[in-house]
């Protein structure tokens, strides 16, 4: 039974995985107050998409190698969006004041949104910070290639493999995708 838990989890996050946005857009703000979407970057090939927020213990330990995976893929056309999902009145430690300093003290080099409503969330169906979503621009529409977790060690960067690097340049490269999924853990949204 365990197995087939395991077999059914699988297939439905590779099915996620693999779901198109079609030319789905949202509009975000950013800690400087400029609305942020897709077609800010409109020299896109693809985005790295990570639910993040302030107060969760795992994904605060993060912030350096969201900074490293921004600085190698976005002069190849792969911008880093970060996107607070949690709910400000259950968490004060997530309101609009506290990102900005955050991305003030942890010197974020990409835009960190806010998604007050949750609209972005749940259009995403993300459930855990830190989750990420590689989407893709192909033929004209977005589409999930990967979801799933930064890195295999949260605790030790130095040990950590990440997930993201080798589904990126595998796009780059225009190679299929090795490993669209992994389970990602963390704070609930």
């Amino acid at each position: 039974m365990r197995y087939f838990f395991l077999l059914l989890l699988s297939v439905s996050v590779h099915v996620h995985a693999q779901t198109s946005l079609g030319s789905s857009e949202f509009s975000l703000r950013n800690v400087d107050n400029r609305m942020i979407s897709f077609d800010s970057y409109p020299e896109a090939r693809g985005y790295i998409i990570v639910f993040t927020c302030n107060h969760c213990p795992f994904a605060k330990l993060y912030t350096e190698r969201l900074n490293a995976l921004n600085a190698r893929y976005e002069k190849l056309g792969v911008p880093l969006l970060a996107i607070n999902s949690m709910d400000t009145l259950l968490y004060e430690d997530e309101g609009f004041d506290r990102m900005q300093e955050k991305v003030a003290r942890e010197k974020f080099n990409f835009p960190y949104l806010q998604d007050k409503l949750q609209l972005a969330g749940k259009f995403f169906q993300a459930k855990h910070t830190p989750q990420v979503f590689v989407v893709w621009n192909e033929q004209g529409k977005r589409v999930i290639k990967y979801t799933g977790a930064i890195d295999d060690n949260g605790d030790h960067p130095e040990l950590a493999t990440s997930f993201i690097a080798p589904v990126i340049d595998d796009l780059l490269n225009n190679r299929p995708v090795r490993t669209n999924a992994t389970e990602s853990f963390g704070c609930k949204i």
